[in-house]
């Protein structure tokens, strides 16, 4: 799965596949799909507005940060190491575009299997 989102005024292609959990561990050194599973409790939010304290001391921010990166890294293999990347652009508001992003995620850990 592949998509092109607008950050910063700057056309950006994230990519999905086979690969990206393996490219995320191998960047990170951390569990692709344990690293989603700490999501769980954003997903279940409408908006900002409902973070209480609770739910922002149980997220890792990174995690939306590294997630946006591995896509575009999947996407463009001249895509720099993440913080050189992130530095490129002057705003970075995952959250404006983190639900395009959670489909791509989702392709990585749901069965296509019919029951």
């Amino acid at each position: 799965m592949e998509k092109t989102i607008t950050i910063d005024g700057k056309d950006v292609r994230f990519k999905s596949n086979g690969a990206t959990p393996i490219k995320y561990q191998m960047q990170f050194r951390k569990n692709f799909f344990a690293e989603i599973l700490k999501l769980n409790k954003l997903g279940k939010l409408k908006n900002m507005d409902e973070m209480d304290d609770d739910v922002i001391d149980a997220l890792d921010f990174n995690v939306f940060y590294n997630i946006a990166w591995t896509f575009a890294k999947t996407a463009d293999a001249s895509v720099p190491d993440p913080e050189k990347w992130l530095e490129s652009f002057d705003e970075f508001p995952i959250f404006d575009f983190i639900t395009e992003l959670q489909e791509m995620i989702m392709v990585n850990i749901q069965s296509s299997k019919k029951k």
